[in-house]
This record gives structure tokens, sequence and C-alpha cells, in this order.
């Protein structure tokens, strides 16, 4: 699967399209990037201007469309319809799965975001603060909601105690979100192409979210946006800005680094690829539990 994110935000664009290229339009010229090479194509410049083609051939390719609002924050998302030569018989076997199935799966889920939480703590902190002790009491389900109590020690301690994940006055809180939709993004990409269908969900529930599977299996890598912000804005970042040069912070640490999976190195797009294929084999009674990597 291919690896590149393009955000178009700074300036007025036509999108097209020139013999499975996408171009984009601007004052200063043109850019020309085959759709074979697009992953995820990011807009929130409110003048872009698309061709119809544009969109169709993104999703032949099995690439990803995030539009942002007025805000630059991500407010839809538009995803390949097919993805996998035997999808409707995993979406048959995902619709089937029984309520203790799920639960094993998001008590794995949690463990390994809990995990990955308490990794960075240590890395920027010096300690874990307790979080890999209570990912070790996750039960099946996470009926105690293990998940709610490491996040009350998790924040505080990456980005200060007067912290508010939902204080939208906080400009950390925009880093975050558009972090976290372009990691939606990839992981809803990675879903469909594996022939799982985004919207039967494991634990996530909203009958509005159209995304509930995605919204499960990227809780483990939340970690890579919250650490990149961090590092970007600190405690004292509540006046942050969410601008150019934060946006290519956020990609480039869910493009850039390396993660150790099945002991080789590998991108997060082919993590993701991995993760969404032993899910699919999980569904199917092929396989016993998710393939996650360490992050």
């Amino acid at each position: 699967m291919t690896e590149r994110i393009v955000d178009i935000s700074d300036h007025p664009a036509r999108l097209s399209v020139n013999l499975d290229r996408l171009v984009i339009g601007h004052e200063g010229g043109e850019a020309l990037i085959p759709f074979a090479d697009l992953a995820v194509v990011v807009v929130s410049n409110p003048t872009v201007v698309y061709t119809h083609a544009v969109l169709s051939r993104l999703c032949a390719n099995g690439g990803v469309l995030v539009a942002c609002d007025e805000r630059h924050l991500p407010s839809g998302m538009l995803l390949p319809l097919e993805g996998h030569f035997t999808q409707g018989e995993r979406f048959e076997a995902q619709a089937r799965v029984a309520l203790p199935l799920r639960k094993r799966l998001w008590r794995q889920i949690v463990k390994a975001k809990i995990n990955s939480q308490g990794r960075l703590l240590k890395a920027v902190s010096g300690e874990d603060h307790g979080l890999h002790d209570l990912a070790g009491s996750v039960r099946s389900g996470d009926p105690s909601n293990v998940e709610a109590q490491a996040s009350r020690r998790y924040w505080p301690v990456l980005l200060g105690a007067d912290f508010r994940r939902m204080d939208y006055g906080d400009g950390r809180n925009g880093m975050l979100n558009y972090g976290y939709a372009v990691l939606r993004a990839i992981v809803a990409r990675s879903i469909c192409a594996a022939g799982l269908h985004p919207s039967l969900g494991i634990h996530h529930h909203n009958r509005y979210d159209a995304f509930r599977l995605a919204d499960d299996l990227m809780e483990p890598f939340r970690p890579l946006v919250d650490g990149v912000v961090a590092s970007m804005t600190g405690a004292d970042g509540k006046d942050s800005v969410l601008d150019r040069e934060a946006k290519s912070g956020i990609i480039k640490s869910l493009t850039m680094p390396r993660f150790m999976l099945e002991g080789e190195a590998r991108t997060l797009f082919d993590v993701m690829s991995r993760a969404a294929s032993s899910l699919a084999a999980v569904f199917e009674g092929k396989e016993k539990k998710l393939v996650l990597p360490e992050l």
C-alpha cells in the first residue's frame, strides 16, 4: 500500500486528473502526483475545486479524502467502496461476531493502548506512572473502564495538570484532533482494503459514527500523535496554533517512524494493513488475536 499524505491548506487550488495522476493546480504552477502513490489527501482550504474524476480515481486506487471545515479541522471522509476480493464474505463474518469475541478483542486493544501510553510517558518523564501495571489489570470488555483510569494519569503528565481533552480553547486539542483524523483515515483505508466494513465496530457503538471499527482499531496508535503534539507544545502550549508547520510535523510523525512487527521494521501503513488483515482472520476464525506492534 502507498504511503504519501498530501495536505492542501495554504493556497487556493484546482484538482484534476491527467493520465492517472492527480494534478494540483495553483498560481505558481502545478504539481502532478500518481494516484498510485497517494494514501490520504487532506483538504482544508475552502477555495479548492475538484473534478469528479479526482474523487473517483482516488477511491479506485485505494486512497482516502479528508475534508476539513473553516477551522481547518476534519469534518468528513471519503473511502473506497471495494477493498478485497472476498469482501462480501468478510462482511458476513464481521456481522456474525459474537459478543465474547468482541470483548476479548477490546481487551487486547485497550491493553495495547495503555502500554503505548506508558512507553510514551517513560520516554518523556522517565517513568510510566503505573500504566503498565494498569494495562495488566484490563479484563475482557474492560468492564472497570481501566482505559479511563489510565487517561486520568496520562494527560496531566504529558501535557500538564491544567490540560483538558475537550477544551477547544486549548490549541493543543485542535492539533490532536487533526492528527487523529489523519490516523483515522489511514486506519479506515486499511480496514477497507482488508475487506471489512468500517461501520461495524468492536466496542464503539455511537449510532452516528460511520467509522466505528476505525475508531476501535486506531486506539493503540493515538500516542503517536500525542507524542509529537507534546514535543511541539509542551505543558505551556495552550495558545498553540494548527499551522502549516504543525500539520507537517504531525504528518511526519505518522509516516516517518518505523515499527518492529514480526521481526521486521515496518511503516505505519504496513502495520495497519497487517493489523486489519489479522482482524479479518480473527472474524473468520482463522486467527486467535490481533497482530499489533509495540509502539
